[in-house]
């Protein structure tokens, strides 16, 4: 943060200026004057933002006491925190906080196997090992803010596993977007936007309506170049969001309320042996900490798959990074509830593709057959010729997969905690090998249409890729995920596969002709999605191309998901690049982010590809995916440099697809109660209450059911469907007051709704919390906050509450 004694700060108030003796940093402050509050308490969201964020700045002016500050116009300190509109609409909300003039340091954890062994690899050719902590003062403004995009949690189908079977039923940790803007101090027209959200991937349509709903809110500020748009890769939120028909299929179209196996082997030895391990073991990190050295923030970049919980979990959460960002918000700030945190931990995917959070293995689950518990068979990922029973099982897996959700999301928390802990001393230390993160910030997209793309491969040679398809291996799933019927992976020959399925793939796409079948060989092609238009495209086409910079930090903006050796091909091509052009020295270090603002599936290398398993068939257009985007992300790389010259050649983006969408989910008719039962909208059912005969101890499960209504009514985004509270006071009954101590977003909390009859309207909520260790002992309960449809549509609030329970 810069000191405001000695210059002065920015922050963007959208178009006015104003002198005052106190910087907007209420933190720095906190201790000389009770009478602040904070700032996220003083804003009515009913009344324009910009006017309460001005009404706070007067506030803040006329408090405090000098140094001498101005506020001026353009610099991202007051950051947008995205909420999302069912997860395809974005809302704008004020900061959380304001940060002037951070300083920003690059760290590497080095290997981390020892936290997360058989499913994270060691990061070769791109900087890693050679990349230690530093710190540079004052070159860089940031904001940083964390939104609520949790959807509809009942009757609608979830992203990830494309199974029509996975309909949400509740609850158990809120979907976030955490969003990071970093600008020159000096020329802060020159900034990025990076949105790291808890959704299973990024999408055209999704991304359109940020661009436009920002570049209206700050007209020539926030542009289509400058914002990226990077899925978590988690499968256990809300689908139904993506603009193309594909993945919409299981989730009864668009909803506007709202992974693979290993592969080892197939990539050359001797470029396999430069490597450690065969998955990148290292975390990479970027802290933003204030004048003071302390941290307010961060984005790490690791792979592995959001995957830890089940196919058969139909709970909204946010996975493994969602986790590993709760904890990490929390341990820095355990009073506030989550999202309502200063500090923003952000954790970023890489390149996922072949990662997996189960690192027990896979194992078949085949009850009464010979090889039920025993390893699935390796190169096709079956049991007994069949992938259905062939399942990942992760480090909890003898408790539940929740548990092997925390236990991932855990280890990668202590991860970037050991970065974030380490001192920043020494950094001139001769051999230490640290980096400063200096110099400008630069982004670059493009648009890129990948079905007929030619290009010319490093020997000189052209290539072209193909219009997206899918291949058997494909429809086999993989051991996060299996398949279903006889669909296996490594399908790789055009030889006839099931007859049967040779008939029904024309009958769900068009038939590829010969110049496709050659293009995609030898990828048998399963479903021809580049030719399939109706009612409209089921797959994308063209897509985001998009590179961002800060200093010597480089991140690559993917549309799709990156094998471990597609990523390592991929960061080393751009770096050498980097450093050929002069544009970054030997010290540029890149990453990559996805998958991001397009979902085009996953890149696999030519040498993946041949065998076809699910990311080699998985891989759309074709067998030079890779050298393709490898060609377009190099060739970019001239535009961020400190002064670029020209414009990068840019395909037409691609057709807006959402209003054509369709939905087939129907909407909440009415919620009624039972007749003649005396019970209404959130009283305890006759399902039970808490138990009020005994205490609960650490460890137990506190349950209660009430007469509930349809969550689909409101989302009640920023708010909570629960609340675990306890009576504070030193008297108890009338003198004591009720604090909410847990809320739906805390992984020791779950939501649960079931339909008790579609005729009537009824269902019933269940309200669970896990008494965690350290919960201080007293009286506490439980709350349900819902909402009631009435046949004329009228939806009426309605808070429900349990008897009052014991903790010892």
């Amino acid at each position: 943060m810069t000191n405001a004694s000695s210059s002065p700060g920015r922050a963007s108030l959208r178009g006015w200026s104003l002198t005052c003796k106190v910087p907007l940093s209420y933190e720095n402050n906190r201790n000389r004057s009770a009478s602040i509050p904070r700032l996220s308490n003083l804003i009515d969201k009913s009344v324009n933002t910009f006017d309460r964020i001005h009404m706070l700045a007067y506030q803040y002016c006329y408090y405090k006491a000098p140094p001498s500050f101005t506020i001026v116009r353009d610099a991202p300190a007051a950051l947008l925190a995205l909420q999302s509109h069912q997860l395809a609409m974005v809302v704008y909300q004020l900061a959380r906080r304001t940060l002037l003039g951070v300083s920003v340091f690059l760290a590497s954890s080095g290997s981390i196997s020892s936290f997360l062994p058989g499913s994270v690899s060691k990061i070769a050719g791109s900087g890693a090992g050679s990349v230690g902590i530093s710190q540079v003062n004052g070159q860089y403004l940031l904001g940083l803010g964390i939104g609520d995009i949790t959807g509809p949690v009942v009757e609608t189908n979830m992203m990830g596993y494309a199974s029509l079977a996975q309909t949400d039923s509740g609850l158990h940790m809120r979907q976030r977007s955490r969003a990071f803007i970093v600008a020159e101090a000096d020329n802060p027209s020159n900034r990025i936007l990076f949105i790291n959200s808890d959704i299973a991937m990024g999408d055209t349509g999704v991304r359109r309506t940020i661009v436009s709903s920002l570049t209206s809110l700050y007209p020539g500020i926030y542009t289509n170049e400058n914002i990226a748009f990077v899925g978590t890769h988690q499968h256990s939120g809300v689908g139904g969001y993506l603009e193309n028909l594909l993945p919409q299929l299981t989730a009864l179209g668009y909803v506007n309320a709202s992974a693979s196996a290993i592969i080892t082997g197939t990539n050359p030895e001797e470029e396999r042996a430069r490597y450690e391990f065969d998955q990148d073991k290292d975390m990479t990190v970027v802290r933003f900490d204030d004048e003071n050295g302390a941290g307010r923030g961060f984005l790490s970049f690791f792979a592995v798959h959001g995957t830890s919980l089940y196919e058969n979990n139909t709970l909204v959460s946010a996975d493994n990074k969602g986790m590993a960002a709760f904890l990490y918000e929390n341990m820095i700030e355990p009073d506030a509830m989550p999202g309502n945190t200063t500090f923003v931990a952000g954790f970023v995917q890489a390149n996922v593709g072949d990662t997996s959070p189960n690192t027990d293995g896979a194992f078949c689950e085949s009850p009464g057959e010979a090889w039920d518990g025993q390893p699935c068979e390796f190169e096709h990922s079956t049991c007994g010729n069949k992938t259905e029973d062939c399942h990942g099982r992760g480090p909890g897996f003898r408790i539940s997969d929740f548990e092997s959700n925390r236990i991932i999301g855990e280890l990668q928390f202590e991860g970037a905690k050991s970065v974030m802990e380490s001192s920043l001393v020494d950094v001139a230390e001769p051999g230490a090998g640290r980096t400063k993160v200096t110099g400008p910030v630069r982004s670059v997209h493009v648009y890129l249409n990948m079905s007929f793309h030619e290009f010319t491969l490093a020997n000189g040679s052209t290539a072209r890729t193909c219009p997206p398809a899918l291949g058997f291996g494909f429809a086999g799933g993989t051991t996060d995920g299996p398949g279903a019927f006889d669909f296996i992976q490594g399908a790789n020959t055009s030889e006839p596969q099931n007859p049967f399925w040779e008939i029904v793939k024309g009958a769900v796409t068009p038939q590829p002709n010969a110049e496709q079948a050659a293009c995609q060989s030898p990828k048998p092609i399963l479903l021809n999605t580049g030719y399939a238009h109706f009612p409209y495209e089921w797959s994308p086409s063209t897509v985001d191309i998009q590179l961002m910079r800060v200093g010597n930090f480089v991140m690559l903006i993917m549309p799709g998901e990156l094998t471990t050796m597609s990523g390592r091909r991929m960061r080393e091509a751009v770096r050498a690049e980097l450093i050929s052009k002069g544009i970054i020295g030997d010290d540029a270090y890149v990453v990559i982010a996805g998958p991001a603002n397009t979902y085009a599936h996953y890149v696999a290398t030519r040498e993946e590809y041949s065998v076809q398993r699910y990311e080699g068939a998985s891989t759309l257009f074709g067998p030079f995916t890779l050298e393709a985007y490898i060609d377009k992300y190099t060739s970019l790389v001239p535009f961020l440099a400190e002064n670029p010259t020209g414009t990068p050649a840019s395909d037409a983006p691609p057709v807006e697809q959402t209003s054509k969408a369709i939905s087939l989910q129907t909407g909440v008719v009415f919620d009624g109660v039972t007749p003649f039962s005396g019970k209404n909208f959130g009283d305890v059912s006759s399902d039970g209450d808490v138990r009020t005969s005994s205490a609960y101890s650490v460890g137990d499960t506190v349950r209660a059911w009430f007469i509930g209504a349809n969550p689909r009514n409101n989302l009640r985004l920023e708010q909570t469907f629960l609340s675990v509270e306890h009576l504070t006071g030193s008297n108890a009954g009338d003198d004591g007051s009720w604090t909410m101590v847990r809320s739906d977003s805390h992984p020791s909390t779950t939501f649960e709704w079931v339909r008790n009859s579609t005729i009537l309207g009824t269902s019933t909520v269940t309200i669970s919390w896990n008494i965690e260790n350290g919960t201080p002992s007293g009286s506490y309960r439980l709350r349900y906050f819902g909402d009631s449809k009435a046949l004329d549509g009228n939806i009426t609030p309605f808070v429900g509450t349990s008897s009052t329970f014991m903790v010892a």
